[in-house]
């Protein structure tokens, strides 16, 4: 039986927050945009394999996402 797990996140720049992750992705994991929200959907025959994944892929998006605001705090700042 596969487990399933999909991640919906919110952030202010879906498309390079997804950009940012979906290198990482594994063949089980489908990352796109929808809105202003970055969804992730994991598939893995195990409980453990699915909790690994999932953990792994929090902490890659966490990382994007504050690059990301990092980034366009310092692009959009103006003397």
């Amino acid at each position: 039986m596969t487990r399933t797990a999909t991640i919906r996140t919110a952030v202010e720049q879906p498309a390079l927050v997804a950009r940012a992750v979906r290198p990482d992705n594994t063949p089980e994991m489908e990352t796109r945009v929808q809105g202003d929200a970055v969804v992730t959907r994991i598939e893995r025959e195990d409980t453990g394999g699915l909790q690994s994944t999932v953990d792994d892929y929090v902490v890659n998006l966490t990382v994007a996402r504050e690059v990301a605001q990092h980034a366009n705090r310092h692009t959009t700042h103006k003397p």
